[in-house]
Order: C-alpha cells, then sequence, then structure tokens
C-alpha cells in the first residue's frame, strides 16, 4: 500500500504521516503549507507541494507514486470564520472535495478515509455520542464535514471504494515538541497564550447543568488519533472492497473546562484564576464520545491522559515561545 496523506503537513497530519510510517506504510504527503510545516515531517516521507483540490496536481501524484489509499486530512477548520466565510468553507471544504474524489476514482484508489469532526452532531443533548446520535450541525464548518461524509459514502458506494470517516473529538498534545499544535484556535494552546502574556485563561460560560458549571468536553491525545488512522487504514486494507465505517475518536471521559485550566496551571506553574465570559451561542453543556465502536470491531482505544496531553502541549509551546518558561 502507498498513502496519500492530503494535508499531511499540518498538526493532526504529521502525526499520522509519522504513525504510519514508522508502522512500515508507505507515505507520501500533498501540502500547500499553508498552515503546514515541512519539518514536521520524517526524512522518509515524501512532500508534494500543491493543493488537494488541484486536479492536475492530484492526477500526477496519484500516478507517479501508484497511491492505492488516501488519508484525506487538508479543509478549513476554523468554526468561527466558518460563520463569516461559508462560501469559502462550501468551496474548500465540499467542492474540493469532489475534486479529489473524481481523482481517486479515475486512479482507480479503492481506500480513502476522511477526516470528520463531532461538529457533525451539532449540540448533543445525550450523556455519551455514538455513532448513531443524530447529526444536526449548527455552523458551516459542522455543515461541510456532514456534506463531506454524505458525498465520500456516495463515492464509495457507486465506485466500489472502502471508506471511513473519523469523527474527531478535541484534540491536544503532542508526540514530540516540535509537532505540537502552533495555532491559537483550540482551548488548550488559547490557554498557553493568555498566560504567557500575563492574562488570565477565559472561560465561556459557567452556568451549564455540569458539576462545576462549566461545559465538559471529551479530549484526544493527538498520538492517540494517529493510530487510530492507521488501524482504520489497515482495516480497510484487510477487509473487503466497498466497506462503509463511520467511527467516534474520543476517550470516552469528559472533562470540565475550569478543571482543564486548573491542570494547565498545575503543569505550567502558571496558576491564575480563569475569568468568565458569557457563553458562546451554540456551545453544548456536555459533548463526550462513546468509543467503544472502535475498540470493539478494531481493537483501538485511546491510551493518553488528560495530563499527558497538556504535559506534551506544552512542551511543544515552550519550544515555539521559549518566553513561557521564564513565565512560569
Amino acid at each position: 500500500m502507498t498513502w496519500l496523506i492530503t494535508g499531511g503537513a499540518g498538526y493532526i497530519g504529521a502525526h499520522v504521516a509519522k504513525a504510519m510510517a514508522e508502522a512500515g506504510e508507505r507515505v507520501v504527503v500533498l501540502d500547500d503549507l499553508s498552515t503546514g510545516l515541512e519539518e514536521r515531517l520524517p526524512p522518509v516521507v515524501t512532500l508534494v507541494r500543491g493543493s488537494a483540490s488541484d486536479r492536475e496536481v492530484l492526477d500526477r501524484v496519484l500516478a507517479e507514486h501508484a497511491v492505492t489509499g488516501v488519508v484525506h486530512l487538508a479543509a478549513k477548520k476554523q468554526v468561527g470564520e466558518s460563520v463569516e466565510k461559508p462560501l469559502l468553507y462550501y468551496r474548500e471544504n465540499v467542492t474540493g472535495l469532489a475534486v479529489l474524489l473524481e481523482a481517486v476514482v479515475a486512479a482507480g484508489v479503492r481506500r480513502f478515509l476522511f477526516s470528520s469532526s463531532a461538529a457533525v452532531y451539532g449540540v448533543p443533548d445525550v450523556e455519551l455520542v455514538t455513532e448513531q446520535t443524530p447529526c444536526a450541525p449548527i455552523n458551516p464548518y459542522g455543515e461541510t464535514k456532514l456534506a463531506g461524509e454524505w458525498l465520500v459514502r456516495a463515492a464509495g458506494k457507486a465506485h466500489g471504494i472502502s471508506t471511513a470517516c473519523l469523527r474527531y473529538f478535541n484534540v491536544a498534545g503532542a508526540a514530540e515538541p516540535v509537532l505540537a499544535d502552533t495555532g491559537v484556535f483550540n482551548v488548550v494552546p488559547m490557554f498557553f497564550d493568555r498566560l504567557t502574556r500575563g492574562e488570565a485563561p477565559r472561560i465561556f460560560g459557567d452556568g451549564y447543568p455540569t458539576p462545576d458549571g462549566t461545559g465538559v468536553r471529551d479530549y484526544i491525545h493527538v498520538a492517540d488519533l494517529a493510530d487510530a488512522h492507521l488501524a482504520v487504514a489497515r482495516h480497510l486494507d484487510a477487509g473487503p472492497i466497498g466497506e462503509d465505517l463511520t467511527v467516534n475518536i474520543g476517550r470516552g471521559e469528559g472533562v470540565s473546562v475550569r478543571r482543564l485550566a486548573e491542570l494547565v496551571g498545575e503543569v505550567t506553574g502558571l496558576r491564575t484564576e480563569p475569568v468568565v465570559e458569557a457563553p458562546r451561542p451554540g456551545d453544548a453543556a456536555r459533548a463526550v464520545a462513546s468509543a467503544g465502536r472502535m475498540e470493539a470491531e478494531l481493537g483501538w482505544k485511546a491510551r493518553h491522559t488528560m495530563r499527558e496531553m497538556v504535559e506534551s502541549a506544552w512542551e511543544g509551546w515552550c519550544l515555539r515561545h521559549p518566553e513561557a518558561r521564564s513565565a512560569s
């Protein structure tokens, strides 16, 4: 097998490339490096710079590298931006996906993994979110991920492609510092950013029906997420052509935002009482995955703790922000 990973120089993509390459899979990365970093990739991984929605580039890469499977991670991913720029998100995440699938069909590729999101569920009012929980996205980002799932499944059914849609919950941590998240869009680096600048971390809403009033979320270590991709890829490789798999990727454990802020303070030594601001529209009181299907069907289970996520993320943050250590 030769796997093409689109967006493979990004935060999640580089971890997936690392996990698959270390497991002996042949890996080619396609990334325009708009947010990805070439230095994240292992030396054995070939990088092709280009867009995952450029048909000419796709046809060339799929043919030259004899690609037999695709892991599609390249996408626009900021919820707030999607509300401001829905046309951009639909063009990049849905129209771009259609171009990629057309190239995949033309090249005879028979395995396709799609990076989806727990955002497809919207604001689920359940204790644990299963793959059967109704999908009701509340923002354009979530809508494009759900539409992407529909498109992937339809193409797989029509053209005999084995497909998998992986619905990630909240991703954090780093397998090694150089692979850490460089953005400030997820809650852990957002806390680091404010603490490094001497500001209190922000909590959006503390009046939810949860034990401490703040939202409860399921966090998954990015290294565990990468291992999940490897497990799914090998499952599709070993299984019958035309298989369709949809799975949640999480730990099945909830952590409140206030408890996360406390843990960040313990790890960094920057213990600052968070400031509570108004809840953000659409935020769920609780969003915790049922990850039992991955364990039962593929033998995969998350291994890393919440503390390990925060500790590894902090090491990566300090690598790029050396002033953070002196602040702690």
